[in-house]
């Protein structure tokens, strides 16, 4: 029987080793209960505290209460034993050890936890508001940059859709608007972004009716850009029917760009720009700055974002519409290789103009050719005619064909 009393208690609480940290001034109940073998033979089961490895003294600030409980066929007896500790001082922290019948044993460790600390999330807070800081400096400096790479990378590409201009620029004929549109507008867009350009000086909408020029010029290019100056502003239909207008505007063109100049004019209540404003969903308003002439200002990202998006073709491939036709026409190619067992030399090319028409003597040595003037079709009232994009032209895509033949060559 002696054996049989021997064996290890069954414990209920605690399953095992435990670490606790209350905090000073409170008080913890350590609960220590398991099954232990009963029998006529055996001693009567027992629990003993340990402190730190030696017998629990009965101070004060202890509280132990005991209870049994025998089965029905009185084979096991469940003991419990809950020590509250009062922890006063630091003192009364330790490793306290729960005996039953010194067989089997576990232990409650107690260690004094420090004041209660929000560092970590004082610290988490500065870190998460530093990220929303450093978020919000990122979209205000590289908004425009990003938006750029997207429309480079992912914007759709506006080719094969017989337009020979990229923008439509109208401006007024004052000496003012004409300097900014032709030594800062234009060359800004033309040489260094690489955008064609259709001026014209003339009244857009007079009597806020579109004329035949204007539905012809407009449908060949991509865009509208308005340089909305003082001068222009002060036109008979931008003052009494800028609305009417402006509706015309918008059937004939797909979202027009209006250009403003910041303190140039000195009634900012003009009924147009109030109504730009009123309708910033369906246009696109920029404002010219003193620091907007810089080639990386704000105005020129805007600008381009507005504007379709510019695909970058090596020299050798010739015209994006013509190469994406498959036409293998010389005369539609620009600086382009000809199609397989062609003999015409580009280089050696007497008309380097292409459809310019431009007539040469047939005998003898070649003169040299004419030089194209730099005012493009459109610009101001000018005679002069600038025939550089002539050869680039997509005339499989148009329908107002131009005849290069004159009477006395028939």
């Amino acid at each position: 029987m002696a054996g049989v009393c021997d064996r290890a208690p069954d414990f209920l609480s605690p399953s095992g080793n435990q670490v606790l940290g209350p905090a000073l001034g409170s008080v913890a109940s350590l609960n220590c209960t398991a099954w232990v073998v009963s029998g006529p033979h055996c001693p009567l089961p027992s629990v003993q505290w340990l402190k730190d490895g030696l017998p629990l003294n009965n101070g004060s600030h202890y509280d132990l209460h005991e209870a049994s409980w025998v089965k029905a066929n009185l084979s096991e007896v469940l003991v419990s034993s809950v020590l509250g500790i009062n922890l006063t001082s630091a003192e009364d922290y330790g490793a306290f050890t729960c005996s039953v019948q010194n067989i089997s044993s576990f232990s409650f460790t107690l260690w004094r936890a420090g004041p209660v600390s929000h560092l970590a999330a004082v610290l988490a807070s500065l870190l998460v508001l530093l990220v929303l800081l450093l978020a919000a400096l990122f979209y205000v400096k590289c908004r425009l940059n990003v938006l750029l790479w997207y429309q480079d990378t992912y914007g759709e590409v506006e080719v094969n859709d017989g337009k020979l201009y990229d923008a439509y620029v109208s401006y007024s004929d004052s000496p003012e608007d004409r300097k900014f549109v032709n030594f800062i507008l234009k060359p800004q867009l033309e040489r260094r972004r690489g955008y064609k350009l259709f001026l014209d000086d003339r009244d857009l909408l007079p009597r806020a009716e579109p004329s035949a020029d204007l539905l012809v010029n407009l449908s060949r290019c991509r865009r509208l850009i308005v340089v909305l100056s003082d001068a222009f502003l002060g036109r008979a239909w931008c003052s009494h029917s800028f609305r009417e207008g402006l509706c015309r505007l918008l059937e004939l063109t797909r979202r027009p760009i209006f250009i403003t100049f910041e303190g140039q004019r000195r009634e900012p209540a003009h009924p147009a720009l109030h109504l730009l404003r009123q309708h910033r969903h369906l246009v696109t308003l920029l404002r010219w700055k003193p620091g907007s002439v810089t080639p990386s200002s704000d105005f020129w990202k805007e600008l381009q974002l507005a504007l379709p998006r510019k695909v970058q073709y090596r020299a050798m491939e010739g015209d994006p519409q013509t190469r994406l036709q498959d036409d293998k026409d010389p005369m539609l190619v620009v600086r382009g290789r000809l199609p397989e067992g062609g003999t015409l030399d580009p280089e050696l090319d007497p008309d380097p103009e292409g459809d310019l028409g431009v007539r040469r003597p047939v005998f003898g040595k070649p003169s040299a050719p004419p030089c194209a003037s730099g005012v493009s079709l459109g610009e101001g009232r000018g005679s002069e005619v600038d025939v550089s994009d002539l050869g680039s032209r997509n005339y499989s895509a148009r329908t107002d064909f131009y005849c290069l033949v004159s009477k006395d060559d028939m």
